[in-house]
C-alpha cells in the first residue's frame, strides 16, 4: 500500500492554467467600441480647450486689473485743465453748430439778414451779475464804471490770483469753536472741514454760520470698526435712497455748502458702485466732492469724469508725523509739487501744533499763493 502511496504521488503532476482565448469581437461590437472611444475623445478634447481659453482669460482680466490699480495717483494742472477743456469743448461744439445754422440761413435771400446781431453780444458782455458773486471772478474782471467815482460803494470781497502756484490748504475734523477760532486767527487763507453733527458734537453745523470758507467732512467707511463706529457713517451696502437722504440732511444743516470731503472712507471710495449712488446724490444737492485720497484705488476719479467734473484730491498730509520739524517739511513737499505742477492740495488737522506750525511756515508758503477751496474751483472754471 505505502508503494502504490508513493507512486500515485509521483504520477500527480500540476497542470498548468489553461489561457484565455481572446474574444473575438464581431463587426457591431468593434464599431460601438470605435464611436465611444470617439465620443471621449472630443469630450476630452472640449475640457481642455475650455480649460485653457479659462485660463486665459483668467490671465487677461488679471492684466487689466493691474492697469486699473497702477493709474497714476498724480494728477497734474495739464490732466486738470484738459478735463475743464473737454466740458468747454462741449459749449464750443454748440456755439460752432449755431454759426453754421446762422451762416446757411444767412446764405438763403432774406430781407432781415444784415440786422446787426452784435448789439445783443454786447449787452451779454456786462455781466451785472456777475458782480454780486465775487468769489467766482478774477479782479480783472471787475471794473468800476467811470461815473461811479462820487458814490462810496461798500467793498466787496473780490480776490485778486497772481502768477504764483497755488496751494490749498484744508484742516479736517473740526469739530469746535476753539479749533475753528485757531484756524481763523492765523489770517491766512486756510478752508476748515467741519464734521456734521454727531453724538459727541451735535451742534457742528452752528460753526459754519457766518463762514464764508469751509467744508463738510463726511464720515465713510474704512477698514477699521472704530472708525465706522462714528455717527452716520456711510457705508458700502446703503441703498441709494439712504445716501440721497443722507445728502439732504446734510444741506438742511449745511445750506451754503458746496463742497465736501471724505472723512477715512478707504473702503467706500474704493467701492464703485456705493461712490457713484453718493456722487449721484451730492450732484442733486448742489455738492461737489474733493477726494481725500485714503486709498490709492479711489473711484473717484473716473466717477467724477463720467459727471462731466474735473476731478481734485488731495496730494500730501502734513502731519501725520507730529513734530513742527516733519510738518514743514511736508509744506515744503507740498509747495515743491505747486511748482512744479501749478498746484497742489495738503490736508492737516485741527491740532495746535499743526495750526501753530502753519503759522509759522510764512517763509516756507512765501512762493505759493494760499487759496480757499471755492476760491480754487472759481479759478479753474475761468
Amino acid at each position: 500500500m505505502a508503494k502504490e502511496k508513493a507512486k500515485s504521488t509521483k504520477t500527480k503532476k500540476t497542470t498548468p492554467p489553461k489561457k484565455r482565448k481572446k474574444r473575438k469581437l464581431t463587426k457591431a461590437q468593434r464599431k460601438r467600441r470605435f464611436k465611444r472611444n470617439v465620443w471621449i475623445a472630443v469630450a476630452v478634447s472640449i475640457g481642455l480647450s475650455l480649460f485653457l481659453y479659462g485660463y486665459l482669460l483668467g490671465v487677461t482680466e488679471g492684466k487689466n486689473g493691474k492697469r486699473d490699480t497702477q493709474a497714476h495717483e498724480d494728477y497734474s494742472t495739464q490732466n486738470l485743465l484738459n478735463d475743464l477743456a473737454k466740458i468747454k469743448g462741449d459749449k464750443a461744439k454748440q456755439k460752432m453748430q449755431e454759426k453754421h445754422v446762422k451762416v446757411a440761413k444767412k446764405q438763403e435771400p432774406i430781407v432781415h439778414v444784415k440786422k446787426p446781431k452784435q448789439e445783443k453780444k454786447k449787452v451779454v458782455l456786462v455781466k451785472p451779475v456777475e458782480v454780486k458773486k465775487p468769489t467766482l471772478l478774477p479782479t480783472h474782471v471787475v471794473t468800476k464804471p467811470h461815473n461811479a467815482t462820487k458814490k462810496k460803494e461798500p467793498k466787496m470781497p473780490v480776490y485778486s490770483y497772481s502768477s504764483k502756484p497755488k496751494l490749498v490748504l484744508i484742516i479736517d475734523d473740526v469739530s469746535t469753536q476753539k479749533q475753528l477760532s485757531a484756524i481763523v486767527q492765523t489770517r491766512m487763507h486756510i478752508t476748515p472741514s467741519i464734521f456734521p453733527p454727531y453724538s459727541l458734537a451735535k451742534h457742528t453745523n452752528q460753526l459754519a454760520i457766518g463762514l464764508k470758507h469751509y467744508m463738510i467732512h463726511l464720515p465713510m467707511e474704512s477698514g477699521s470698526k472704530q472708525f465706522n463706529k462714528q455717527t452716520k457713517t456711510l457705508m458700502t451696502h446703503f441703498t441709494a435712497k439712504q445716501m440721497q437722504e443722507r445728502v439732504k440732511e446734510l444741506r438742511r444743516f449745511f445750506p451754503q455748502a458746496l463742497y465736501i470731503n471724505n472723512h477715512t472712507g478707504s473702503v467706500f471710495t474704493a467701492n464703485y458702485a456705493a461712490m457713484y449712488r453718493l456722487y449721484e446724490a451730492l450732484k442733486a444737492e448742489g455738492f461737489l466732492f474733493l477726494d481725500s485720497k485714503t486709498i490709492g484705488s479711489s473711484k473717484v476719479r473716473k466717477i467724477a469724469h463720467q459727471f462731466g467734473d474735473a476731478y481734485i484730491a488731495r496730494d500730501i498730509f502734513i502731519d501725520n508725523i507730529h513734530t513742527q520739524e516733519a510738518i514743514h517739511q511736508q509744506l515744503k513737499k507740498a509747495v515743491r509739487l505747486a511748482k512744479k505742477r501749478g498746484y497742489a492740495v495738503a490736508i492737516g488737522h485741527p491740532h495746535s501744533l499743526t495750526i501753530r506750525s502753519i503759522a509759522n511756515a510764512k517763509d516756507i508758503l512765501a512762493d505759493v499763493e494760499l487759496l480757499y477751496i471755492d476760491e480754487f474751483y472759481a479759478m479753474k472754471r475761468k
